[in-house]
C-alpha cells in the first residue's frame, strides 16, 4: 500500500527526516510498522495519547531518526525473544507499555537512543536491559554511581562486560537527562573504571596456577582516571607496583591478564606512564620505583604523578607508593629546567596534531583541554610545594583551590572552569555516540547538527543551532588559549620555582630563617612586615603569601633588603584593598619583579610611588616605560590644564602628570640598569623613545628635559590665563643650563630666562608689568606646596643676576648683550634654547644671541684667561666644605664641570667659524670638536667617559638616596646601591673605576683648557 504524500511533511514537525533528507518518509514507515503502530498514515496523526507522548519524547532526542530506528529495533528484538506478547492496538510490547506508564524511563531511554548508537546496539542485543532505566518505586531515578552489579553466568569476563555496559547505560542516561552534572558524571565513570579494574584484578588472580601465592600488587590510577575525571571512552592509565621482588613474577601475570580482560570488557589499559615507558618492566617493586624517580625521572613524569590515586589491588600499597613519591613530586619544580620542560611538552603535543585536525581538536589543540590541564598542573607543581591545598588530583578541584588561594584570579578561574566544562561536555557527547575514543569535532554538516542538538543548542532567530555551538566553542577556545598563555608563561612562575619549598610557607620560624639567609639586617622587623602583609585568611593575605617569597629574593639582591620590604609594605598599605593591585602583581607579567627591583634599589621611585601608587600600572608593559615624545607630552599637559579654570587646580593637574612621567622615566632607568628591560633600537631621528639604555645617559637627560618643557608650557598657559595683559603681548621662556642642554637630571631645577615683546604702540611700562606678573605667577604656581616633586624655576642666569629685572624685553636683552655682557654670560648662552611661549619670539631671541655665544672672531686671550680664572674660582669657592674633590660628580676632578667648561671654551673659540659646534648638548659638541680636529680623539674619549659616568652617578645617587646630592661616598650602603644600580657587583672596584675615569677625564680637560 502506498504512503499518503503528506505524511512525511506532517512528521517533519517532530524533527524526523532531517538527517536522512527524506522529509520523514522513513520515519513514517517505522512508526506505522507492525512492531510500533504509533502513526495513522491516512489521518496523519498518532494512534492514541500514548503514541503522541512517545512521538513528543522522540522529537526531543538529539537525533529523532536515530532514536526511532533504535526503538524499532529493540521492539523487534523484544518480540523475537518474548512470546505471547499481545499485539492488539500496537501496544502489546512490554517496552512500549513501560514507556507510557513511566515518563522517567521514557525520557531516559529516548535520550540514550538519540545520543548513542553504540548503547542502542547494546539494548538491541539485550532488550531486557532497558529496565535498568526504570524509575524506582520511590519515584527516584536509578542510581548511576559507577558501581558494578554482579551478573549471572559462568563466563566471568562476559558477565563483567554485561555489568559494565549496564552501569555505563545508567550513567549515560543520568548525564543526558540532567540527572548528573559534568563533575558527577566524570566521578561516576572513574568509579566504574575502579570497579572494573578491581573485578578484572580478581579474575586474573583467580586464574593463577594452583599453589601460586597471591601477590601484593597495587594498581595506581593515573591521568584522567586518577584525577577522577574520566570520560566515556579513554585509555585508563595505570602503574603497577609490587611490594617485594618475590611478588614480581605472579604480579606480572596478574597485570598482563588484567590488561587483556579490561580490553575485552571496556577500554584499553595503558601502562606507558611507568618508569622507562613501554621499554621498562610492566611491574616494579616499590623500592625500584623510588630509585628510578630519585635518579632518572623527568619533569613530565612528576607532572603525571599529580594525578596518582589508588584504584585496585593492594590499596594500602598504592597509597604507600604515592606517599613515598610525594616529596619528590613537590620538589620537581625546583629544577632549573622544570618550568620550561612543562611548556616545551605542551608545544610538542600541539606539533604532533595533524594539520587538518588542529582547529577541530578539543583536547590537544590550541584552546583545548590540554591548555587548561597544563596551566593548572604547572601552577600546582610550582605553588603546591608550599600550599598543600593545591594538591587534589582533579583539574576542577585543583583549579578551584588555585582560585581560593589567590594564585589565579576569580574571573580567570571562572573562565577556565566554563571552558573546561564546555569542552569536556563536547568530548563526552562525541564519544558517547559510538563509544569511540575521539576528541575531534566533525566537519560534516549532519554530524555537526547532531552534536549541537546533543549539547542542547537550539535554533534562534537569525542563527542555527550549529552556528550557536560554533560561536560558543570559538569563545571558549579563544579565552582558554589566552589564559593558558597568561598562566603558563607567567614570569612569576620561574621566580617562585627558584624559591626553596621552605621559603614558600612563610611560617614565622621558616620566615625568620629565610630572612637571615637572604641578608636582612633586621630579621625581626622584616618579619613584622611579613606578618602584617600576610596575616589572616583574606584573599589579599593569600595572594601576598604567594608573592612575597619571590619579592624577598628580589629585595635580597639589593644593598638594603630591609628598605625594599619597607617600601613594598608602604605601597601595599595604600593599595592593598584596591581590587586591581594584587591582581596586577600576580597576573601582570613581570610587574611583581619589576616593582621589587625599583623599590629595593631606589628610594626616589619608592617615594614617588607612595605619592602615586597607581603609577605602578606603568610596570605592566615595557612600552609604557618608554619616554613619551615631546609633542605628546605637551598636548597631554595642556589638555590637563585646560580642564580647570582655576590656575592653581590647573597647575596641580599638570604637576600630577609630571610626577607620573618622572615615575615612568625613573622606573625605566632603574630597570634598564638592573637588566630587567631590554633597550629598543634608536629611532631614525636619533632619539631612543624606548626604555633608556644603561650606557646612554643622554636619553634620560632628554626625557627629563622634555617633561620639564611640557610642565613649563602648561603652567605658562595657566599663568597667562590668570593675568591680564595688553593684547598682542608676546612672552617666551628660554631654557638655560641643563634644561637648555637637554641634560636635566632628577634633581635639576628649571634654569630659564623670561623675555617679552610689547605690542606695537603699547606702554612699555604696562607691558613690562604684565610680563613680570606672568613670570611671577608661573613661578608661584609651580612652587605651591603639594605632594608632587617640586620644580624650581631659577632665573639667576639673567643679566645682572638676582640684582637684575626678572623679565626683560627682547630689545633690552639685545642692548645688554651688546654693551655690558661679559664672557661668562656668553658661555651661559651656549645652552640657551626656546622652551615655550611665543615660538616666533623664541626664534628671534636665539637669532639675537647667535653672535654673542658664537663670536665670529672667537675669544681674545684675555677672555680665555678670564674663563680659566672663573673656573678655578668656582672650583674653589663652590665646592662644599668637607667635600671630596675626587668623588664630587659636579665640581670634582674629571666631573661634569671640568668637561663642560672645556667643551664650552672650544665652542666659544671656534663655533663662530665652525657651525658644527653650535649645539646645546655637551657630548654632541665634544664629538663635533673631535671631528673638526680641535680635540685629540683620546682626550675626547676620556672626557666623554668622565662626563657620562659622572652624570650616571649623579642620577644614581638621587635614585638611591631619594634626595639631592653630588658626592659619591667612598663606602657604605649608598656606594653599594649606586654600584648595584649601575650594574657593578663590587662597590670597591666601582669606586676605583670612577676615580680612574675621573683622573683621566680631568687630565684631558686640562689639556683642552690650557691649549
Amino acid at each position: 500500500m502506498s504512503r499518503p504524500t503528506r505524511a512525511p511533511g506532517r512528521l517533519a514537525r517532530y524533527g524526523f527526516g532531517t538527517a536522512e533528507g527524506d522529509g520523514g518518509a522513513r520515519a513514517a514507515d517505522l512508526l506505522g510498522s507492525d512492531g510500533l503502530r504509533l502513526w495513522r498514515p491516512v489521518e496523519q496523526e498518532p494512534v492514541d495519547e500514548a503514541a503522541a507522548e512517545l512521538l513528543a519524547a522522540l522529537s526531543r532526542a538529539a537525533d529523532p531518526d536515530l532514536a526511532l530506528r533504535q526503538l524499532h529495533r529493540i521492539v523487534e528484538a523484544e518480540g523475537r525473544t518474548r512470546e505471547g506478547r499481545a499485539t492488539e492496538g500496537g501496544t502489546g510490547s512490554a517496552l512500549l507499555a513501560d514507556l507510557h506508564n513511566d515518563p522517567g524511563l521514557r525520557r531516559r531511554l529516548i535520550a540514550v537512543l538519540g545520543a548513542s548508537a553504540a548503547l542502542g546496539d547494546h539494548l538491541v542485543a539485550h532488550p531486557e536491559h532497558y529496565q535498568a532505566l526504570r524509575t524506582a518505586s520511590d519515584g527516584l531515578a536509578p542510581t548511576a554511581e559507577g558501581r558494578l552489579e554482579p551478573a549471572d553466568g559462568g563466563n566471568a569476563v562476559a558477565a563483567l562486560r554485561t555489568a559494565y555496559r549496564l552501569a555505563l547505560l545508567r550513567i549515560a542516561a543520568a548525564d543526558l537527562t540532567g540527572g548528573r552534572g559534568l563533575e558527577q558524571t566524570m566521578a561516576a565513570l572513574s568509579a566504574l573504571a575502579d570497579a572494573t579494574l578491581s573485578a578484572a584484578y580478581e579474575i586474573a588472580v583467580a586464574e593463577l596456577a594452583e599453589g601460586t601465592e597471591r601477590p601484593r600488587l597495587a594498581v595506581v590510577a593515573m591521568g584522567k582516571c586518577g584525577g577522577g575525571e574520566l570520560n566515556y571512552v579513554s585509555d585508563v592509565d595505570v602503574i603497577f607496583v609490587a611490594a617485594e621482588d618475590a611478588d614480581l613474577s605472579a604480579a606480572t601475570l596478574v597485570a598482563t591478564r588484567l590488561i587483556y580482560i579490561c580490553g575485552l570488557v571496556a577500554w584499553p589499559v595503558d601502562a606507558a606512564l611507568r618508569p622507562e615507558g613501554s621499554r621498562g618492566p610492566l611491574v616494579r617493586t616499590l623500592a625500584s620505583h623510588l630509585a628510578y624517580y630519585r635518579r632518572w625521572a623527568r619533569t613530565w613524569e612528576f607532572q603525571a604523578l599529580l594525578k596518582a590515586r589508588p584504584a585496585a589491588g593492594d590499596l594500602p600499597l598504592a597509597q604507600e607508593w604515592i606517599d613515598q613519591l610525594a616529596p619528590l613530586v613537590w620538589r620537581a619544580a625546583e629544577r632549573p629546567e622544570a618550568v620550561e620542560d612543562v611548556r616545551a611538552m605542551r608545544r610538542r603535543i600541539i606539533d604532533h596534531i595533524p594539520p587538518k585536525e588542529l582547529e577541530r581538536e578539543i583536547k590537544r589543540g590550541p584552546g583545548g583541554l590540554r591548555d587548561i590541564e597544563f596551566a593548572v598542573q604547572l601552577l600546582q607543581l610550582v605553588h603546591g610545594r608550599g600550599d598543600e591545598t593545591l594538591r587534589p588530583p582533579g583539574t576542577i578541584p585543583a583549579l578551584r583551590a588555585l582560585v581560593a588561594g589567590g594564585y589565579v584570579g576569580r574571573a580567570d578561574g571562572e573562565a577556565l572552569l566554563r571552558g573546561y566544562r564546555f569542552l569536556r561536555s563536547v568530548e563526552h557527547r562525541l564519544q558517547l555516540q559510538g563509544l569511540r575514543r575521539t576528541h575531534t569535532v566533525p566537519a560534516e554538516p549532519g554530524a555537526l547538527r547532531w552534536l549541537a542538538a546533543a549539547l542542547g543548542f537550539t535554533a534562534t532567530p537569525g542563527r542555527s543551532a550549529v552556528e550557536s555551538f560554533r560561536a560558543e566553542w570559538v569563545t571558549h577556545a579563544t579565552e582558554v588559549r589566552r589564559l593558558h598563555a597568561k598562566l603558563l608563561y607567567r614570569p612569576l612562575l620561574e621566580s617562585v620555582a627558584r624559591v626553596p619549598a621552605d621559603g614558600l610557607r612563610l611560617t614565622p620560624e621558616a620566615a625568620r630563617n629565610r630572612l637571615e639567609i637572604l641578608g636582612f639586617a633586621d630579621p625581626a622587623g622584616a618579619l613584622r612586615h611579613l606578618q602584617a602583609l600576610t596575616g589572616g585568611v583574606s584573599r589579599t593575605a593569600a595572594i601576598q603569601r604567594t608573592l612575597l617569597p619571590v619579592l624577598l629574593s628580589e629585595f635580597a639582591d639589593a644593598p638594603e633588603p630591609d628598605r625594599g620590604l619597607l617600601n613594598y609594605r608602604k605601597v601595599s598599605d595604600k593599595l592593598g584593598s584596591t581590587p586591581w593591585y594584587l591582581r596586577l602583581l600576580r597576573d601582570g607579567g613581570p610587574v611583581a619583579r619589576r616593582l621589587a627591583r625599583v623599590l629595593a634599589l631606589s628610594r626616589y621611585v619608592a617615594d614617588l610611588l607612595a605619592r602615586d601608587p597607581e603609577a605602578l600600572r606603568l610596570l605592566a608593559e615595557e612600552n609604557e616605560l618608554a619616554p613619551r615624545p615631546p609633542e605628546v607630552l605637551r598636548e597631554g599637559f595642556l589638555a590637563a590644564a585646560a580642564r580647570h579654570t582655576d590656575p592653581v587646580e590647573a597647575t596641580s593637574a599638570v604637576r600630577a602628570l609630571r610626577r607620573r612621567e618622572l615615575v615612568r622615566v625613573a622606573c625605566a632607568d632603574v630597570l634598564c640598569r638592573a637588566g630587567a628591560l631590554a633597550p629598543s633600537p634608536t629611532r631614525p631621528d636619533g632619539v631612543n623613545r624606548s626604555a633608556p639604555k644603561l650606557s646612554d645617559i643622554t636619553v634620560v637627560g632628554t626625557a627629563l628635559s622634555d617633561v620639564t618643557d611640557a610642565t613649563l608650557t602648561a603652567a605658562l598657559r595657566a599663568a597667562q590665563a590668570s593675568q591680564p595683559a595688553p593684547e598682542g603681548l608676546r612672552f617666551a621662556v628660554i631654557g638655560m643650563g641643563r634644561l637648555g642642554g637637554y641634560e636635566s637630571n632628577y634633581l635639576s631645577d628649571a634654569d630659564v630666562l623670561f623675555v617679552y615683546d610689547p605690542p606695537p604702540g603699547s606702554s612699555e611700562s604696562a607691558a613690562s608689568a604684565a610680563a613680570h606678573a606672568v613670570a611671577e605667577e608661573l613661578r608661584r604656581l609651580l612652587g605651591v606646596p603639594a605632594p608632587d616633586p617640586p620644580l624650581g624655576v631659577d632665573a639667576d642666569l639673567r643679566p645682572e643676576g638676582r640684582q637684575g629685572p626678572l623679565v626683560r624685553s627682547l630689545a633690552a636683552y639685545a642692548q645688554y648683550y651688546a654693551r655690558w655682557s661679559r664672557v661668562w654670560e656668553a658661555q651661559a648662552l651656549l645652552r640657551a634654547r626656546f622652551v615655550c611661549g611665543d615660538a616666533d619670539l623664541g626664534a628671534e631671541f636665539e637669532a639675537m644671541i647667535q653672535p654673542v655665544r658664537y663670536p665670529a672672531d672667537g675669544l681674545t686671550r684675555e677672555q680665555v684667561v678670564e674663563i680659566r680664572r672663573i673656573k678655578a674660582r668656582v672650583e674653589t669657592e663652590r665646592l662644599p666644605r668637607g667635600a671630596d674633590p675626587a668623588t664630587h660628580t659636579k665640581l670634582g676632578r674629571g666631573g661634569l664641570a671640568d668637561v663642560e667648561w672645556a667643551v664650552q671654551l672650544v665652542q666659544l673659540r671656534h663655533a663662530g667659524a665652525n657651525p658644527a659646534l653650535r649645539g646645546t648638548r655637551t657630548l654632541d659638541a665634544l664629538a663635533a670638536a673631535e671631528r673638526a680636529g680641535l680635540i685629540d680623539p683620546t682626550d675626547a674619549a676620556e672626557m666623554a667617559a668622565g662626563w657620562a659616568l659622572a652624570a650616571q652617578v649623579r642620577n644614581a645617587l638621587m635614585l638611591v638616596r631619594g634626595r639631592a646630592g653630588d658626592q659619591l661616598p667612598r663606602h657604605g650602603v649608598e656606594l653599594a646601591g649606586v654600584a648595584r644600580l649601575l650594574g657593578r657587583d663590587d662597590p670597591g672596584e666601582f669606586l676605583d673605576e670612577y676615580l680612574r675615569t675621573g683622573r683621566r677625564s680631568r687630565a684631558a680637560a686640562e689639556r683642552v683648557l690650557d691649549a
